[in-house]
């Protein structure tokens, strides 16, 4: 049996149906999907999931012995899917005007979004959680509890021993009680506690905010990009299949289709007309733009402490932004390039081993377990329910002092407070 309902939002119909549990009808994916980097679905990262939200694939992580039982979880997540920010919103409304204003193109996409589509986002949403991300959350509760049904059981849940920490922005908190409802509905009592400090020191921590959101040579770099030779061509494409000025064609317009389209699909699961005005070399250029050129250095040695100081407790579950992940996995030197991505070598980048889009998409998480078993404790990493192998260390289950000695340097003598206040000079 299959409903149909129509959306006010978007103009579309869908339809669902009855018979689905975990599931839902199959959806045309755009192509350039794979490209939308930190925009992206996490069912792009687990095509499984695809099929059924509660699945879990074995085959992609790697277990210590049978005789070691889980002792502690901490799992560090993004927030779920979320609407664009207002400064977002703003650029697409400016596209979408442009667009029915002045295109004159052929394009079958054209027609349609001048005839059916309608500007639905308002300044309102300024990213905050949509439904589907709350279905991120709630899923990824539960698919948890069947990873480690030791430590996420009602008991510990009840009894305290299960801590959750969420950053105050609304997408966040939204997702930590959705996170908190796919453990036990109902369970009012956990409270979820919010801690800027740690959550988003991206912008708390005065120095992180001097040296590495505003650094001027990462900043130079988006800027020469920007310039370049990529960018140019995909801007002169977009105004051709638009047959608009060249000179009406921004970094903005071509930021905002492509925001279109990336949003359409992760809210809507639309294959959008937007999606169109994009072919596959474009969507790669567009995927190395947005990717922050930023160095991250000491400053996330908060977070790293705060990771390896709270293994004392059953499970903590701390829910933050693309932010608050990457620095992280940046420290625990994951995801290196023996050339770094610059503004200048987009050709020979194809290839690269970061790719946001595989690392951090809405609901990315970093699951760290750590095992008690005979000869003594062990520690696993997961990236998106996938087991990593820590650089310098071949063991993917290593004993946990082995990790500690690995990462000696970052756990010596760093305090918040010393950390992030800025030099006089």
């Amino acid at each position: 049996i299959y409903f149909f309902f129509y959306n006010y939002e978007t103009g579309y119909w869908a339809f669902m149906s009855s018979c689905s549990i975990h599931s839902f009808p199959k959806i045309s994916i755009p192509a350039i999907a794979r490209y939308f980097g930190s925009k992206g679905r996490y069912e792009e990262v687990n095509t499984y999931l695809i099929d059924d939200l509660l699945a879990t694939n074995n085959s992609l992580v790697t277990l210590p012995s049978s005789q070691c039982r889980e002792i502690h979880l901490t799992a560090i997540i993004r927030h779920g899917t979320r609407y664009p920010t207002t400064k977002n919103i703003q650029k697409m409304r400016d596209f979408y005007d442009l667009v029915v204003r002045d295109a004159t193109g052929d394009l079958n996409c054209l027609s349609e979004i001048k005839s059916q589509w309608k500007m639905w986002y308002t300044d309102e949403m300024d990213g905050r959680l949509v439904d589907k991300g709350r279905v991120d959350h709630g899923y990824l509760a539960q698919r948890l509890i069947k990873w480690f049904p030791s430590l996420l059981t009602e008991g510990n849940v009840r009894h305290g021993r299960v801590k959750l920490i969420t950053s105050s922005k609304h997408r966040c908190v939204n997702s930590t009680i959705a996170f908190r409802e796919g453990l036990m509905k109902g369970l009012v009592e956990l409270e979820p506690a919010v801690n800027d400090a740690l959550m988003r020191y991206f912008d708390q921590c005065e120095r992180f905010v001097k040296e590495v959101e505003n650094n001027k040579s990462a900043l130079e770099e988006v800027k020469r990009f920007k310039e370049g030779p990529e960018m140019k061509r995909v801007m002169a494409k977009m105004a051709d299949r638009l047959k608009v000025p060249y000179a009406s064609i921004t970094d903005d317009s071509v930021e905002a289709a492509f925001f279109l389209c990336a949003y359409e699909f992760t809210i809507h699961d639309l294959n959008s007309p937007w999606c169109q005005l994009f072919d596959e070399e474009d969507a790669q250029v567009l995927e190395q733009f947005y990717l922050k050129n930023k160095k991250f250095l000491k400053y996330i040695y908060i977070y790293f402490h705060d990771l390896f100081h709270r293994l004392n407790q059953a499970v903590t579950v701390q829910v933050g932004h693309a932010e608050t992940l990457l620095p992280l996995l940046t420290l625990l030197d994951l995801f290196k390039d023996d050339i770094p991505l610059s503004s200048t070598n987009y050709a020979t980048q194809n290839n690269r081993i970061f790719r946001s889009g595989n690392i951090v998409p809405y609901a990315a998480n970093l699951l760290v377990v750590l095992y008690k078993c005979p000869e003594g404790i062990r520690m696993g990493v997961r990236l998106n329910e996938k087991s990593l192998t820590l650089p310098g260390l071949n063991d993917p289950v290593p004993m946990y002092e082995d990790v500690k000695k690995r990462y000696h340097a970052l756990l010596e003598g760093c305090d918040q407070e010393t950390v992030c206040k800025m030099n006089n000079s």
